[in-house]
């Protein structure tokens, strides 16, 4: 994997996460710790991440109100959708799931 693979990776991951530590993600990535620092180095002149030092609380963040490239659903379409998906079965409930899993918060 390459480093902007690997960049693009770790944006996805904070996204998703919206925190995680360093050693976590070089565990994750199978690289050092050192090479996630300069990853996040850079995508910091991009994106709004932040680093946080802490022994226990320390690492790195993604800003609450940063999503990448695609929108959420609001709480109340989240709701709408779970009560339908209630009433679907077999691959239709699969979509469900799907749709649910990548746009809900």
């Amino acid at each position: 994997m390459g480093a902007a693979e690997r960049r693009q990776l770790i944006l996805d991951l904070l996204c998703q996460r919206r925190k995680e530590t360093i050693p976590n993600l070089a565990a994750e990535l199978g690289v050092s710790e050192r090479t996630i620092r300069r990853d996040i180095e850079m995508l910091t002149l991009r994106y709004p991440i932040e680093t946080v030092c802490g022994r226990y609380g320390g690492g790195v963040r993604m800003a609450d109100w940063y999503q990448q490239g695609r929108r959420r659903l609001t709480p109340r379409q989240t709701a709408l959708l779970r009560r339908l998906a209630a009433g679907l079965q077999g691959e239709d409930l699969e979509d469900m799931k799907q749709i649910l899993a990548q746009f809900a918060f």
